[in-house]
């Protein structure tokens, strides 16, 4: 990690600079600090990464340092809310996707297994004809009931059965079947795939194998193209890539921008590092809505609809433990038909409306996910056609401009879908693109800061030593 500035000379720099926001050169802020211009380069690209501050270049070559807001972090606050609503929103879907498991897990078989023993009971009832019983014939529910269920698990396990539930999947990279626990396919049915999480360390290795193969020269478009950041995550990403890896920032003659590893191209494995793949040779899809097959979908459907139905069956007929228990004690006794007492009135609470309400809402999940899915699509694309406007913008620069029908086709051809005006005028304005019209009077868009990085970054690499690579020979090892 390179070495953090001394205390002293970032105090003085902060000192210097206080409240000021105008860009300053170099030599202005070693003149109000008093440092030398070699402490007020380090300790500038420091603070710069620190407090995020802004660059930029003149005409003349000159690199310009600026803090718009000074040497606090009021990002921090919104980041911090940020993280804090993401570990509850994390936490509070865990403890959702538990409760999810364990309902069709466990209390769906429960409920059944409670149904079922009713019904049992129930038929063997000798009042099971009354009028204070359920209004449907006892054992002809329980025989269609048995029936049911028999016949699910026959055509659900059966090896020749389309509807088979199998609980591997094959892994074509291993050449074996894997095991897909039950929870995992309910979790799916309900919330979909896990989502594939930013991988920071793995953006990190891509961008340093990009420096190297670069000859230690590169710009943020380069960040941009192999991790697959905005522009506003690359530049802080950027920032921090300068301090961990002794990085400097370098402006050209043109105001060209660039960044500066010499150290990473110390090697010696005498190994030609290739080139990071570009972020758009892959493209963002829209997950699938469970990732379970078919079967699986069916027979969690199934049983979150049974329950839904035996639940609503409750409800209409005021199952309570309390009926249970009045329908059981006459049918064990002999009482006349005119002395039977009134049945108790009470509201199916465990049986009927906690399941009903519960296994509703289960059903709303997916029914929500699903209303969104065009939503998510839409952002896919525009993901997707940000990396193929940055593809067009890296291929096509040159100092006559691009056509803004050349953009739009980058970004339709990434996209497979036609951008919104405001979303790509938005991207190409944050990209540095600047509309003006060329010899024939049409419209292009210029990106100057562009051209002039490309540029510099261009004579950087022709001008590296290679020196740069070498290590010298071995005087000491332990080995000997």
């Amino acid at each position: 990690m390179k070495a953090t500035p001394g205390e002293k000379i970032l105090s003085s720099l902060k000192t210097a600079i206080g409240n000021e926001t105008r860009p300053m050169t170099l030599a202005d802020a070693s003149t109000k600090s008093g440092c030398s211009l070699y402490d007020t380069k380090e300790g500038l690209n420091y603070l710069i990464a620190e407090y995020r501050g802004n660059l930029a270049a003149t005409s003349e070559g000159e690199l310009l340092y600026s803090f718009p807001t000074g040497f606090t972090k009021p990002w921090q606050t919104q980041e911090n809310l940020a993280l804090t609503w993401g570990k509850i929103k994390k936490t509070t879907l865990g403890i959702l996707k538990f409760v999810v498991r364990a309902w069709i897990s466990i209390v769906m078989v429960a409920y059944v297994v409670i149904f079922a023993l009713i019904l049992i009971a129930l038929t063997f009832s000798k009042n099971s004809d009354r009028d204070d019983g359920p209004n449907f014939s006892g054992s002809l529910m329980m025989h269609a009931l048995m029936r049911l269920i028999f016949d699910s698990l026959f055509w659900t396990f059966h090896p020749f059965s389309p509807f088979r539930i199998s609980d591997h999947e094959y892994d074509y990279a291993r050449g074996y079947r894997k095991k897909m626990p039950f929870y995992e396919r309910v979790n799916r049915f309900f919330f979909g795939p896990e989502p594939k999480l930013f991988d920071k360390q793995e953006a990190t290795r891509l961008a340093l194998q990009e420096i190297r193969a670069l000859r230690g020269r590169i710009g943020v478009l380069d960040i941009m193209r192999v991790t697959g950041l905005s522009k506003d995550e690359a530049d802080p990403f950027m920032a921090e890539l300068m301090i961990n890896y002794e990085g400097d920032v370098q402006v050209s003659d043109e105001g060209g921008i660039y960044y500066e590893f010499p150290a990473l191209r110390k090697s010696s494995l005498n190994e030609i590092t290739r080139p990071a793949p570009s972020i758009w040779n892959t493209r963002e899809v829209l997950p699938e809505f469970t990732g379970n097959t078919a079967s699986s979908n069916t027979l969690i459907f199934c049983l979150n609809g049974f329950n839904l139905l035996m639940s609503s069956v409750a409800i209409a007929n005021q199952w309570t433990i309390e009926k249970f228990r009045y329908i059981f004690t006459l049918a064990s006794q002999n009482i006349p038909l005119e002395l039977v007492p009134p049945p108790p009135e009470s509201h199916a609470l465990l049986l009927g409306w906690i399941p009903f309400m519960f296994s509703l809402s289960l059903f709303l999940i997916p029914l929500g996910r699903a209303l969104s899915r065009p939503q998510q699509k839409r952002e896919i694309e525009n993901k997707n056609g940000k990396r193929g406007l940055l593809r067009t913008i890296l291929s096509k620069l040159r100092p006559s401009g691009i056509k803004e029908e050349e953009l739009k086709k980058g970004w339709a051809e990434q996209a497979q879908a036609h951008p919104l005006e405001k979303e790509i005028t938005r991207e190409i304005i944050r990209l540095g693109g600047e509309l003006e019209l060329n010899e024939n009077d049409a419209p292009v868009y210029r990106f100057k800061a562009l051209e002039a990085e490309a540029k510099a970054l261009m004579t950087a690499r022709q001008k590296a030593s290679s020196a740069e690579v070498q290590v010298g020979d071995v005087v000491f090892s332990s080995a000997r």
